[in-house]
Parts: C-alpha cells; sequence; structure tokens
C-alpha cells in the first residue's frame, strides 16, 4: 500500500465556527513522508500535524504556537484520514478551518474533485501491540491491539432526543462516507447562548451545527441519523486521533470521550511506546488489512 496525496491544488470559502469570519482554505499535494501540514498565510507560519503542537481541547482541538493557530481542524482530518492520505498541505487566511455544515462531508467532496495520487514511498501504519487508557471519573478513552482499526463509542446525556447511543463502526473509507461523514456537530441553545456571550460560537447557526433546547431539536429537517450524535462523536475521534500521522491498525473505545481524552490518550501511547510502525506492504496481513480499510467507494 502506497502513501497518498491529492492530484490537485483545491480550495474552499467558508465561516469560522468561532470567530464567526470567512476563511479560505485551500489544499495541495505534498511530497512523500512530508506529512500534513498547515499554513497559515496571514501569518506566514507552518505547523505540523502532531499532538506535541496541541494548544487547546476545550470546544475544539486547535494546534498551533505562539506564533499563530489553527482551530476546529477535527472535521477536516476525519475526512483526511479517511482518505488515507498522508502527505498534503492545507493553507489558510485565518485561525480556523471552515465549518461547512458542521459534519465533515463538504469536505469529502472537495477531496473527490482534488482526486488522490499514490505516490513511490510505502505507506506507514501504528499497529498497537499493548492497551493504553486515560480515564476522566466515569468517562474512559482507550486502545487496543486488533488487526484492523474499530471504533466502539457510547455516549450518555440525559436529554430526552439523545439518552444513551451506542455505535462500533469497522473502519472503510465507503462506510465512512455512508455512515459517518454525514454526521453534524450538535450543541444545545443554553450553551450556545453562553458561548456567544463570551465571543465564541459566532459563526455557529442551524445550517452548521443541530441544535437542541430541552427538550427537542431546532433544526427543521431534524437528524440525518437516529443516532447521529454518536456517529459525530466517532467523526471527531477519528479526526483526533489522525494527529498521530498515520493510519492505526488497533481498536479504540470510548465512553463519554472528548477531544482532551483523545489528546491526552495519543500522547500516553506515544509515550508508553505502545505500537510498532509497520510498512503496509501488500503481500503482509498487515498490508491486507490496511488496503481493505484503505479501499475506495
Amino acid at each position: 500500500m502506497k502513501q497518498r496525496t491529492i492530484k490537485k491544488p483545491v480550495e474552499i470559502v467558508g465561516i469560522g465556527l468561532h470567530k464567526g469570519v470567512p476563511v479560505r482554505m485551500r489544499l495541495e499535494p505534498a511530497q512523500e513522508n512530508s506529512g500534513i501540514t498547515f499554513y497559515r498565510k496571514d501569518k506566514k507560519r507552518y505547523i505540523k500535524l502532531s499532538p506535541a503542537n496541541v494548544v487547546d481541547t476545550k470546544m475544539a482541538t486547535v494546534i498551533g504556537n505562539k506564533d499563530a493557530l489553527i482551530s476546529t481542524i477535527e472535521h477536516l482530518m476525519s475526512a483526511v484520514y479517511s482518505y488515507g492520505i498522508d502527505n498534503l498541505l492545507i493553507i489558510l487566511d485565518n485561525d480556523e478551518v471552515p465549518i461547512m455544515d458542521g459534519s465533515a462531508i463538504s469536505y469529502c467532496m472537495l477531496l473527490d474533485e482534488a482526486g488522490i495520487a499514490e505516490q513511490k514511498a510505502l505507506k506507514k501504519v501504528m499497529k498497537i501491540t499493548a492497551p493504553v487508557e486515560i480515564r476522566e471519573g466515569n468517562k474512559y478513552v482507550k486502545l487496543e491491539p486488533s488487526e484492523s482499526f474499530t471504533l466502539d463509542f457510547t455516549i450518555d446525556f440525559s436529554h430526552p432526543v439523545i439518552g444513551k447511543e451506542h455505535m462500533v463502526f469497522d473502519f472503510s473509507t465507503k462506510e465512512y462516507i455512508k455512515e459517518i461523514a454525514k454526521a453534524r456537530t450538535f450543541g444545545f441553545l443554553h450553551e450556545v447562548q453562553y458561548l456567544r456571550s463570551i465571543g465564541l460560537a459566532l459563526g455557529g447557526s442551524l445550517e452548521n451545527a443541530i441544535v437542541l433546547d430541552d427538550k427537542k431539536v431546532l433544526n427543521s429537517e431534524g437528524l440525518r441519523y437516529s443516532d447521529e450524535f454518536v456517529r459525530h462523536k466517532i467523526l471527531d475521534a477519528i479526526g483526533d486521533l489522525s494527529l498521530l500521522g498515520m493510519p492505526l491498525m488497533g481498536r479504540y473505545e470510548a465512553f463519554a470521550g472528548s477531544h482532551k481524552l483523545n489528546h491526552q490518550l495519543t500522547l500516553a501511547l506515544l509515550e508508553s511506546k505502545s505500537y510498532k510502525i509497520i510498512e503496509a506492504k501488500e503481500n503482509t496481513p498487515q498490508g491486507i488489512a490496511i488496503g481493505a480499510a484503505y479501499a475506495t467507494a
């Protein structure tokens, strides 16, 4: 299985979720073994996709340094990971990835427009070799050894529309597009009102999020899936795990997981060295597993 980039540059313009300002984003091909790099055009600063560069996880996954930040990267990175793209340059003229409709499907469409280019170097895979777990009260996230990539997520909200939702997702690009990519981010009306009072969520609306009051969904079109909430949590988790810089071979499990816990999990994994890096050769069982996972739709 070879490394991948995109065939041609593509760009979109959208609104940033928190500042509510227009953002132009351009995706460009990158050389093999270069990984995923963000470039703040307005600041003339490069930021490498890496757990070491995460600076905030309260409302979104934010990467950066003292010179520049890039917020809300998780939905874009979820799509980039799910298309098996190893090397990419992402150029932005502001500090947020455009939120689009609050899911990852717009980024999937953008990647379809760009096309996928195979490169000469073999794809590197992070194979989990021992369990790693992060707990915070009754919340937890963990990674365990597996011969494929599976996500098992449970949420439990004291809200009549959500309640307890559980989903096990056996990863493939085709199933990601069908079952996960269209699931939107969600929030509660009282939270939105508070966030706006402190200068956040200024770009949030019923066009780019599911919004709930105390009893119901306020979006006139309703839900895209009956369990859209847990599906979006899986979408987020894939985006957060993408910061490891290569596809995962392992089983991820979460109860009430979050950006914060996912970030702590990636740091713990790297520190514990509970993994080995393998090359996804087509004639090995590992290569077969990854090849199946990244079969395009």
